[in-house]
């Protein structure tokens, strides 16, 4: 590559507080998956779960992609932000139902959060790229549609319906990429870094909740630094390198390129370290007062697979980054899966 083939990366731009608030709503609808696989453990609440993420996760994304290109900084796109924010907690609020009789009402909210990002990106007016935002505003409305629509339907066909509409939006990141579309390294590594670490903050916040109305013994203390050091752990991995070396992967990429590396590292990479931090939340809420005790199957399942997730999307981050030093990683992935056959009584 020679130097004026190197993209040219703008001003530093920093991650606004607009941007952490729209993300802590986003997080609300992520602790309500998480309640409910606490209340209800079940394969079909994991489906449930993991087609409510998919969708979420699609428009969050969205959301984040077009902030980094286009700063909120203006009145108008402030309370269009702001206007998506209630769009998104109309979602998360619609969650424990969402298949059993309040899907309209999550579609509802997810109609009006594909619209809002739809207008943002068309304000954007990236010439060239505009027949990249009008197919990516039309798959949108689409997958939007078949959501709303299946608030009427029943099982089994729901399912089918949600599936169809998360598959639409996994084509949607291959067909409908604008080009022209400018990435900023450093805000869009920030940005998924701050997010990583208010999901954590989810892990702390089942720490109280388990512990809510238990007796504070040495179990319960044994238990939430167990939680509290594992949950560290997480951050560790992430935060010892992985987002220098991201946005350097970035940085040195041609724009083309930029748009892959982001997709498949901030996309496609975190869903297991976020659907990771979900399943050991929910492990942490109901193994929080049996610390010498032997774990209900579903709470070391929610455990050992929660970080076994975590770290196989680590991993993925860092080869679509093209940075090695996964091997350990690897292993520890497979040695959280392998606490599941373990049941030793103290």
């Amino acid at each position: 590559m020679t130097p004026t083939e190197l993209p040219v990366e703008p001003e530093r731009r920093s991650v606004s507080t607009l941007e952490l608030f729209f993300d802590l709503v986003f997080v609300f609808a992520v602790t309500q998956l998480t309640a409910v696989l606490v209340d209800d453990p079940s394969p079909i609440s994991v489906l449930r779960i993991l087609l409510l993420f998919g969708v979420l996760w699609w428009m969050f994304g969205g959301y984040v992609w077009i902030t980094n290109a286009v700063a909120p900084d203006r009145p108008i796109r402030k309370l269009l932000l702001l206007a998506a924010m209630v769009g998104f907690l109309v979602m998360a609020l619609a969650i424990p139902t969402a298949f059993t009789g309040g899907g309209v009402v999550f579609g509802v909210g997810f109609m009006a959060v594909i619209l809002i990002h739809t207008g943002l990106f068309a304000s954007a007016q990236w010439g060239g790229g505009m027949a990249g935002v009008s197919i990516l505003g039309l798959l949108n409305f689409v997958g939007a549609s078949i959501i709303l629509a299946a608030g009427f339907l029943s099982e089994p066909v729901v399912y089918l319906a949600w599936a169809a509409a998360f598959g639409l939006a996994v084509v949607t990141s291959f067909v409908a990429s604008p080009r022209g579309f400018r990435i900023e390294a450093s805000h869009f590594v920030e940005r998924h870094g701050l997010l990583l670490i208010i999901v954590l903050g989810e892990s702390i916040v089942a720490i109280s909740v388990g512990a809510a109305g238990l007796p504070l013994n040495a179990s319960l203390l044994v238990a939430a630094c167990l939680a509290l050091i594992i949950a560290s752990c997480l951050w560790w991995l992430y935060f010892s390198g992985d987002d220098e070396h991201a946005e350097e992967a970035i940085l040195g990429a041609t724009p083309e390129r930029r748009i892959r590396i982001a997709l498949n590292a901030y996309f496609y990479a975190q869903i297991p370290m976020i659907l990771g931090v979900v399943g050991f939340a929910a492990g942490v809420k109901s193994a929080i007062g049996h610390a010498f005790e032997p774990l209900a199957p579903y709470a070391a399942l929610a455990l050992g697979l929660g970080v076994g997730l975590y770290l196989v999307g680590d991993v993925l981050l860092r080869l679509s980054i093209g940075w090695g030093h996964a091997w350990l990683r690897s292993l520890a992935a497979l040695a959280a899966v392998a606490t599941l056959f373990i049941d030793v009584p103290i």
